[in-house]
């Protein structure tokens, strides 16, 4: 994008809760549409795949966990560096790759933005 380009206000307010979500903790595509009210995962995967990185993009997930493929190794990293709680994979997993433990990982997008992580 160049500078005469402007952001979509969606696109905008879509990365704006990415920025807000704490470190260690994460929503997911539809957590984020529904805290704003407005779209569906779909539209927030959307803005996030084109925008989102300039923001926390591995804060914003898919509700079952898995890590964002292709970017898996670059998630992880993020994720062991600030806590975020995550499920071992199994042997059968493709390449052992763990995911996030959604119950204690998910931020309702409530409380103060220094929240730490539930472990």
């Amino acid at each position: 994008m160049s500078e005469d380009d402007e952001l979509p206000e969606y696109a905008e307010r879509v990365l704006e809760v990415a920025e807000r979500i704490p470190p260690g903790r994460v929503m997911t595509y539809g957590d984020v549409a529904e805290w704003l009210g407005e779209g569906g995962p779909r539209q927030v995967g959307r803005v996030m795949a084109l925008y989102g990185g300039a923001v926390p993009w591995w804060r914003v997930v898919r509700a079952d966990g898995v890590l964002l493929p292709g970017h898996e190794l670059r998630a992880l990293a993020h994720y062991r560096e600030e806590g975020t709680p995550l499920r071992e994979a199994g042997r059968a997993a493709e390449g052992h790759v763990p995911r996030l433990a959604m119950i204690r990982a998910r931020w309702d997008g409530c409380g103060p933005e220094s929240v730490t992580p539930h472990t």
